[in-house]
């Protein structure tokens, strides 16, 4: 099978069984979810939703997080993976929102980025949900389904990956796609016991042939 027919089939299927698929994070405005995707490095989306309520209740705002001291930060954050290193980077994401974009989350990559904690996947995330933007966030789900599934061949880099699906996937899909290949990773196709069975992608799965055929 060619890889653009692949794309065409596995897309045709989820726009039919999945059309609508987004984040599972909780948030009311792009502050927020700056500050929940930072909390979701290596970190369930569950127990950032745990977390974030009494976050936000305490710090509502960029500026009143930037006025904030690391170890409140950590006080608020500590049953998260790495609350050391997050609380530095919100409090420092806090202040250069403030000084630098005047409280306002960019919707740019690339200013994005300049914030602490947020590198292309965080970046990405953000254009994409808050702003619509054709942008491809690659985490360990997507980077993980898309090899299965053979969208991403050969990858070895979150990079390598996000520009091959960015290159097959019609830019206006984008933001739902970076969902789709999510949620199918998060809940069917898993990292260390993939639910093949419940799988409505099977004849289009490079990872699914190549068991079979040496079953």
């Amino acid at each position: 099978m060619r890889k653009k027919e692949r794309f065409e089939k596995v897309i045709s299927w989820f726009q039919n069984n999945m059309p609508i698929a987004e984040t599972e994070l909780h948030y009311a405005n792009p502050y927020e979810l700056l500050v929940a995707v930072i909390l979701s490095a290596q970190c369930t989306d569950k127990r950032v939703n745990q977390i974030t309520p009494a976050f936000f209740q305490q710090f509502p705002d960029a500026h009143s997080l930037s006025q904030a001291t690391v170890e409140a930060v950590f006080e608020q954050i500590r049953s998260c993976s790495y609350p050391n290193n997050k609380a530095k980077h919100l409090l420092g994401m806090a202040k250069m929102l403030i000084e630098t974009f005047k409280g306002e989350v960019p919707d740019d990559i690339d200013q994005l980025q300049k914030l602490p904690g947020v590198g292309r996947k965080t970046a990405n995330v953000i254009a994409s949900v808050v702003f619509n933007k054709p942008a491809m966030a690659v985490d360990t789900h997507v980077f993980r389904v898309a090899a299965r599934i053979g969208l991403a061949t050969n990858s070895k880099t979150p990079l390598d990956t996000e520009k091959q699906l960015v290159s097959q996937i019609p830019e206006a899909l984008l933001p739902i796609a970076h969902h789709w290949l999510i949620l199918h990773g998060r809940y069917v196709c898993k990292a260390r016991k993939p639910d093949c069975e419940k799988c409505g992608l099977t004849s289009w799965c490079k990872f699914y042939q190549q068991k079979n055929s040496k079953s």
